[in-house]
């Protein structure tokens, strides 16, 4: 900001030249405080100003019209108009007359020029002139206000930006004050977080977002005490939707500490923020690395698998491979007796209608319940597993397909359904996939989560029925070796 000075002169007397500058006076002729108090007002202005009387006689002129024209008030104040000094000669005429004919209009004008400085270059500048009425009501000169296009440019521009932004912009934009409160919020934004623009303002961030709040209010406070981050980050965090459901996104935001301008050390406003939603990219970004993973484990499984001299080695190492990053446990049962009978059992819940007795399947391997290790065979005596009727087991041979299961909501039931199904305690979550070899039902595969995992998915049961498929040639091998009469 720089300073300004205001002065006001009266016509040269007789015996006086008029070439001089004019006395200071206050106003009606006399300095005091009232001088004073002008010159303060103008040397507070960020805008260059000046002033004709009726006659076009500068009467004021300020430091920012000195700064940017380069003519000091002593040598301003007293002339009329700019001819022949602050302008060439040739426009000298049309800029007076465009200047002065605010007098007579309504209103404020705006027009530009060409101005000359006083070390001879020109500047273009943008001016708002107003008639100024006297006493009587008649016309008793012009103000004029003025400052350099490029500068009016830019503030233009930072204005057309902001609105811009705060209209529909791609980006979500928030601004939150230093209490972390929104207090503007563009159109994109609000629809992002589900909720009306005016709805948001001067609400907690946390009556919005039901998880991840901590993460966005540590990276506010940050921007706050820090600045600005030098990249982009991306928060993932959990909605509230108006039925009361949630959601789950992924932002990828960028941060700017806001600072008052006219402040004379850096004072922060606040923080703009503002994000993109990658939810579908992230979505999709990790879910072709599962599936690349996915397709490595295979192949790296088939590659051990075919160095094992014993089938149920195969197949255990196989699921071994299988486990990782998939499952925390998993278990391998077989039909009892002829597997063929197993294709006959009544496909509801693994029920039997008529003489067909039902399935039977036996634990023949199992990874340990109590902590991450490898398939390992179970020594039963062929004694068979005591499932429950409707056991999700029973019902992928009964369906010949893949069963998920879940365990109901509550901490307190997970073990008592867990356990009542011959699963480990800490499983939360179930994945049977049935084992098929030539057409015939050989047994389930069973793989389990804790409650630190998601359930299974579809494509998770698409994975586990690749990884069976390769089990159950390894485990119809070893029936056909256990049936073989010997020689």
């Amino acid at each position: 900001m720089s300073a300004s000075r205001s002065e006001t002169t009266r016509p040269p007397g007789p015996d006086e030249p008029g070439s001089g500058p004019a006395e200071v006076t206050g106003p009606g002729g006399d300095s005091g405080p009232g001088a004073d108090l002008l010159a303060a007002l103008l040397d507070g202005m960020d805008a260059a100003l000046c002033a004709f009387d009726a006659d076009g006689v500068i009467t004021h002129w300020n430091r920012e019209a000195e700064r940017i024209l380069g003519w000091s008030a002593d040598e301003a104040v007293g002339r009329r108009g700019f001819a022949g000094w602050a302008v060439r000669s040739a426009d000298a005429d049309e800029v007076r007359g465009r200047l002065m004919s605010a007098m007579n209009v309504p209103g404020r004008l705006v027009h530009e020029f060409a101005l000359l400085r006083k070390d001879g270059s020109r500047v273009l500048v943008r001016t708002q002139s107003a008639g100024v009425r006297g006493a009587d009501g008649g016309p008793a000169g012009v103000y004029c206000a003025f400052s350099e296009v490029h500068a009016q440019i830019d503030l233009e521009r930072s204005i057309a930006l902001s609105e811009a932004l705060f209209d529909d912009a791609v980006w979500g934009v928030v601004l939150v004050d230093v209490d972390l409160r929104p207090t503007v919020v563009n159109g994109h934004a609000a629809r992002a977080l589900g909720s009306g623009r005016a709805a948001l303002l001067g609400r907690p961030l946390g009556e919005t977002v039901a998880q991840g709040v901590e993460e966005l209010e540590g990276a506010l406070h940050h921007v706050l005490a820090e600045g600005a981050p030098r990249a982009l980050s991306e928060l993932w965090v959990t909605l509230r939707t108006p039925d009361g459901g949630e959601r789950r996104r992924c932002w990828r935001s960028g941060f700017l500490r806001l600072a008052s301008p006219l402040a004379e050390e850096p004072v922060p406003l606040g923080v703009g923020w503002l994000f993109q939603d990658v939810t579908e990219a992230k979505l999709a970004a990790q879910e072709a690395d599962r599936l690349r993973f996915r397709s490595s484990q295979l192949h790296r499984a088939g590659r051990a698998a075919g160095e094992c001299e014993s089938p149920m080695e195969a197949a255990t190492v196989c699921l071994d491979f299988a486990l990782v990053g998939f499952a925390d446990h998993a278990l391998i049962d077989l039909v009892h007796g002829d597997p063929a009978a197993a294709t006959l059992a009544a496909p509801a819940g693994g029920t039997s209608t008529g003489d067909v007795p039902p399935t039977r399947l036996v634990r023949v391997a199992a990874t340990p319940g109590g902590s991450v290790g490898p398939c390992q065979p179970v020594a039963t005596g062929g004694i068979p597993v005591r499932y429950r009727e409707g056991h999700p087991a029973l019902q992928a041979v009964a369906r010949t397909g893949s069963v998920r299961a879940s365990a109901p909501s509550g901490v307190s039931t997970t073990p008592t359904w867990s356990v009542s199904r011959q699963w480990p305690p800490d499983s939360v979550h179930a994945l049977c996939t049935v084992l098929r070899s030539r057409g015939r039902t050989l047994g389930v595969v069973t793989f389990l989560r804790s409650a630190s995992r998601p359930s299974f998915e579809r494509q998770d049961a698409v994975y586990a029925e690749d990884v069976t498929a390769r089990m159950a040639a390894s485990l119809d091998l070893l029936r056909a070796q256990e049936t073989r009469p010997e020689a």
